[in-house]
């Protein structure tokens, strides 16, 4: 296996023990709204955001490499 295929895993792996461990409800606020829901719902979202984030930033950055 390639080491960034590895890396990814032991990541993931990382942040499913995280997520799991913290099932708690937790209160959210956000200007004037107000959201209850357990944290392990708010971790999930919040680790599958970064990932797109990560992902996003990655491509386009391909993208504006000049060519060799």
């Amino acid at each position: 296996m390639k080491p960034k295929v590895i890396i990814i895993l032991i990541l993931l792996v990382l942040s499913l023990i995280f997520v799991i461990q913290n099932t708690t409800i937790v209160e959210v606020q956000l200007f004037f709204w107000k959201i209850s829901m357990a944290r392990i719902i708010m971790l999930s979202f919040l680790l599958l955001v970064g990932f797109i984030i990560g992902y996003l930033v990655a491509k386009f950055s391909e993208e504006r490499k000049p060519a060799k």
